[in-house]
């Protein structure tokens, strides 16, 4: 037999794979399952992206190109940072990959050695921690309470700090939580990372998605240390619909950027070169399609809001989310009641009885490092979250 690396035999697989395929299962049987477990938008790629991406082809735009990206979509993505975010990159410290966990491996990869520890806030997105175990990294786990709307804080941040600590994973708006810091809150995390000289990997693929008016903030843009210290992850995928185009892109210093650079070179090349000319058109065009499905979105997180208050009753519990397309569903009321005569054990065994008996898929908590909840997310239409939800609220009133 084959010995695996160890590389390879640290890394989890992944827990949500038996809901995943018992859900696929009882659809090729006809099934009726209503998903809640997406994580992308269910609306089509905007008319004016598909087009630029068929003009390229037209054009013959279908060569290898630079490694780390075309020089006119490294520049695109500089004019974004700058009127988004207040940050002025050159296109030298951008590299362009394979969607953000693409970019999110590659600045791991640069950075962390064996032993080095990585603070990751929890709730996480469950990435996070397998890629750190990958490249010989150690994750420390941060909590964030449902008091603290799961936002975790600076002193807690100060708290994990060790000798080994290497860099902190910062995601807002947050996978899985909705939850979105505060500029306040940010830029008091950032003073402690640059007190004590902490990387900060800040994943902003979600920025565009917030529904309480507040504007993204980039804890990049708190200070030029803050920015010498920062890895920016973003991407075309949420915010313009393109999940299956796969791009994504960081901006990091110069330095991190070139080995980040050569390091693509050799381990993927450049991004398939229509989807380049595409994100061009997406990050330069007009955002009315973006706006649109912001609104769609608020107005579906509205309606959720409002039916999980109904369900709070019934033992299930929520934090309101501010951001992105998901909330945390607080269920762990009902763990150690019974459902049609069994036992509920946790997240997972919530999940896959929602699933075998309402016909309703959700994440189960326990993926993102908290087991007392699930994950739903509201980019499903309407009609079908309304029935998921009511299903759901059914399963609640049927515990004993």
């Amino acid at each position: 037999m084959v010995k695996l690396s160890d590389r390879v035999s640290c890394i989890a697989p992944s827990m949500t794979l038996a809901i995943s395929a018992k859900a696929n299962e009882m659809k090729a049987n006809g099934e009726k399952v209503i998903s809640f477990g997406v994580g992308e938008p269910d609306f089509n790629t905007p008319d004016h992206i598909i087009q630029a991406a068929k003009d390229a082809l037209d054009a013959g735009y279908t060569k290898y190109v630079a490694a780390a990206g075309l020089p006119a979509l490294k520049k695109s993505v500089c004019k974004k940072l700058k009127k988004d975010n207040g940050l002025d990159y050159n296109p030298s410290q951008i590299i362009i990959s394979n969607g953000a966990k693409h970019s999110i491996f590659n600045a791991i990869f640069a950075t962390i050695n064996p032993g080095d520890e990585v603070i990751i806030p929890a709730p996480y997105w469950l990435t996070y921690p397998e890629v750190v175990k990958c490249c010989g990294g150690v994750p420390v786990y941060v909590y964030a309470s449902r008091d603290a709307h799961f936002k975790v804080r600076a002193a807690q941040i100060e708290g994990a700090i060790t000798p080994k600590t290497k860099m902190l994973i910062f995601n807002s708006p947050s996978n899985p939580t909705g939850a979105v810091y505060t500029e306040e809150e940010i830029r008091a995390i950032a003073e402690v990372c640059e007190k004590h000289d902490i990387l900060v990997l800040s994943d902003e693929i979600y920025e565009k998605l917030i529904y309480t008016g507040e504007k993204h903030f980039s804890i990049a843009s708190v200070s030029p240390k803050m920015k010498d210290l920062t890895i920016v992850i973003n991407g075309v995928s949420k915010s313009y619909a393109m999940t299956g185009w796969r791009l994504g892109y960081l901006a990091a210093p110069e330095h991190v950027a070139k080995a980040i650079a050569s390091f693509q070179s050799h381990a993927t090349s450049n991004v398939n070169t229509m989807t380049q000319y595409a994100s061009i058109a997406a990050l330069d065009g007009d955002e009315k399609a973006v706006d649109e499905m912001l609104k769609a979105f608020g107005e579906r997180r509205e309606k959720m809001i409002e039916m999980l208050e109904d369900m709070k009753s019934l033992g299930l519990d929520y934090v309101c989310p501010d951001g992105a397309f998901y909330v945390m569903l607080l269920c762990d009321k009902l763990y150690g009641k019974k459902y049609n005569g069994e036992k509920i054990k946790g997240s997972m065994d919530m999940a896959d009885k929602l699933l075998t008996y309402k016909k309703v898929a959700v994440t189960p908590g326990i993926c993102f490092g908290d087991d007392d909840c699930v994950r739903l997310s509201y980019a499903l239409a309407t009609d079908e979250m309304v029935a998921g939800l009511t299903q759901i609220a059914d399963f609640a009133r049927e515990v004993k």
